[in-house]
């Protein structure tokens, strides 16, 4: 028998790791904006404690790499308040080191969470949101995840896949109601570059001490002085979710900005050089 909260709110919000960093401050934020939220993490008990008890509040436990788990999450969800109509894919972690230095288990675990765990998370929402013909799917990226650089090459490369899932999901659920947008942060001041959230890789390969072994150094520096408010970046996906006509790409921060110009300005340069050969590969007309 169904037991949805008759209680009206604004928007009913499913966050996969919130129970710490930005995923607790976005789901905070979508609470006190007067919203329900569905809190996912690994540990259903540490989210209660953080957020506090609350019938808008719904913690469930979720480990992303576990399809079961992400529709039983789903379906409780809809147990509880009906619908989903804001998906937060925030569950994550980074990865320090030169691509070569990168071990296959590394590799392998982030893209399960970061790229394999955004999809089950997905498939087991967007049954819901295609039954309402409305939704709003919020995939978080990175700076890294418009362009890659040393040091974070692998895990730039599990947030181009968001990009590109993200870029596809705009296009096929525009259609039914549905906006897909892609969040690109760039350094806030979050534990991001702890140990809980960042693995460093353990080979170090004394060429790349000028490259990626510049930017683990770079790294320890930045820890908890990186530019970026995570408080207002919470506030940012409150009024994300109220947009109207969402973006499809959303960056967040001076050092997203100047790298996403910095960026456009290169490949425009590079294609122009290299136009006559890229030109030259077609049919003869």
């Amino acid at each position: 028998m169904s037991n949805v909260t008759k209680q009206q709110f604004k928007r009913v919000w499913f966050i996969t790791g919130a129970s710490r960093g930005l995923g607790a401050l976005i789901a905070k934020a979508a609470l006190a904006d007067g919203n329900a939220v569905v809190a996912a993490g690994r540990n259903a008990a540490a989210i209660a404690e953080r957020l506090g008890e609350s019938p808008a509040l719904l913690p469930v436990a979720l480990d992303v790499t576990d399809d079961a788990q992400a529709r039983a999450a789903v379906a409780a969800a809809v147990e509880k308040f009906g619908r989903i109509d804001v998906l937060i894919n925030n569950a994550g972690f980074g990865l320090l080191a030169a691509v070569e230095e990168s071990s296959d288990a590394d590799v392998r675990r982030m893209y399960d969470t970061n790229v394999f765990g955004l999809l089950n998370v997905t498939r087991a929402v967007l049954p819901v949101m295609r039954a309402q013909r409305s939704g709003h799917v919020v995939n978080m990226s990175s700076i890294g995840g418009y362009r890659a650089a040393a040091g974070f090459g692998v895990y730039s490369s599990t947030k181009f896949a968001v990009e590109g899932i993200t870029e596809a999901l705009h296009a096929e659920l525009k259609p039914l109601g549905i906006h897909a947008t892609v969040v690109e942060p760039g350094y806030f001041r979050t534990d991001f570059l702890d140990a809980s959230s960042l693995v460093v890789g353990k080979e170090i390969i004394d060429d790349y001490d000028e490259t990626s072994g510049k930017v683990r150094r770079f790294a320890v520096g930045m820890n908890h002085n990186q530019p970026g408010d995570p408080e207002k970046l919470a506030t940012a996906m409150v009024a994300l979710a109220d947009a109207q006509t969402p973006p499809l790409r959303l960056p967040l921060g001076t050092d997203t900005l100047k790298a996403i110009a910095h960026k456009n300005a290169y490949v425009t340069e590079e294609t122009q050089t290299w136009m006559t050969l890229s030109a030259s590969t077609d049919f003869a007309v």
